[in-house]
């Protein structure tokens, strides 16, 4: 018998935990982008769909009544939900063809990454923890270490919240490598992470034990970053952390993914290899790291044309 949509789309949740092992916020995405074409084609067409009699115009029409309200990037995104969705049904035999295959993506322009300059970026780093009551307390010195690591490995938000203790691996007295273990599509990877990084981590590691629960001093015993009572601390706490210290050092936009970008980006114009940068960041294809040779080079225009005595025009 059939797949009715309700089934199908059961079926596909399933498959992308167990099968897939994709993030609960991915898993989410994916059932809502279903469910909001479920929606649509019932409004339009006053009854619930039926996965195998889907087709293209279904798919274009659905699309269509996103114009407007939506970027092309969003729109894009939720096409490639329904992809994956009808390419699923093809394997299980409740399809002979994926109709959203068949629907080009909307054209989006590319934005490029958001990197700070290196004076930003070490006023930011350095001046960590200074928006919390005790800037020396352990949270202070908690929010420094994590600004340190996320720069010092251009580590994702989500993968410094997924760090345990076991995952760092010391390299001598002033280095370490981080092993991620939760990175973006279980891509493990080392990290290096150099001097000031460890300095940093060491003086939090000297105070963690005083992060516990203030009635059972109870604390996560694997998670290398605690909150204030205890438990594994989230990427909205780092945020909300990271929010304040930049407000209080007055640097314009940054966030935990542009320290990310300026790792890159300072790597890149330091002269390193392309492909190594690939592998520090665990980008799975080269395109996604060339992004930053973009970003590199109009740094280097910028300065060139603010240092050049011929640069537009200037006279020496």
């Amino acid at each position: 018998m059939p797949w009715s949509w309700p089934a199908a789309a059961d079926e596909f949740g399933r498959y992308l935990s167990i099968e897939r092992g994709v993030s609960p916020r991915t898993h989410e995405a994916y059932l809502r982008d279903l469910e909001e074409f479920r929606a649509g084609f019932a409004a339009r067409r006053g009854r619930a769909p039926e996965p195998r009699r889907i087709d293209v115009p279904e798919i274009r029409a659905h699309l269509a009544a996103l114009h407007g309200r939506l970027d092309a990037a969003s729109i894009a995104r939720k096409l490639s939900s329904l992809r994956a969705f009808f390419r699923f049904l093809v394997r299980r035999g409740e399809r002979d063809d994926n109709p959203a295959a068949l629907v080009r993506s909307p054209k989006r322009k590319r934005a490029l990454p958001r990197a700070l300059n290196v004076d930003d970026t070490c006023h930011l780093v350095e001046s960590a923890g200074a928006a919390v009551a005790d800037p020396d307390g352990p949270l202070g010195i908690r929010d420094r270490a994590i600004m340190e690591v996320l720069y010092g490995a251009g580590l994702r938000i989500s993968e410094c919240c997924g760090l345990d203790l076991e995952d760092v691996q010391r390299q001598g007295d002033d280095a370490a490598l981080l092993e991620i273990r939760h990175a973006k599509g279980r891509k493990h990877r080392l990290v290096p992470l150099g001097g000031k990084a460890m300095l940093a981590l060491d003086a939090y590691l000297a105070v963690r034990a005083t992060l516990a629960h203030p009635k059972t001093g109870a604390q996560d015993p694997a998670a290398l970053f605690l909150n204030a009572r205890g438990g594994r601390l989230t990427p909205r706490s780092i945020q909300v952390h990271m929010g304040k210290d930049v407000a209080a050092s007055g640097v314009p936009d940054a966030t935990p993914h542009a320290l990310r970008h300026s790792f890159a980006t300072h790597l890149l114009d330091g002269g390193a290899d392309l492909r190594a940068i690939q592998e520090l960041l665990g980008h799975a294809s080269l395109s996604s790291t060339q992004v930053y040779t973009k970003v590199s080079l109009d740094h280097l225009m910028s300065v060139y044309d603010q240092a050049h005595p011929h640069a537009r025009g200037k006279k020496p």
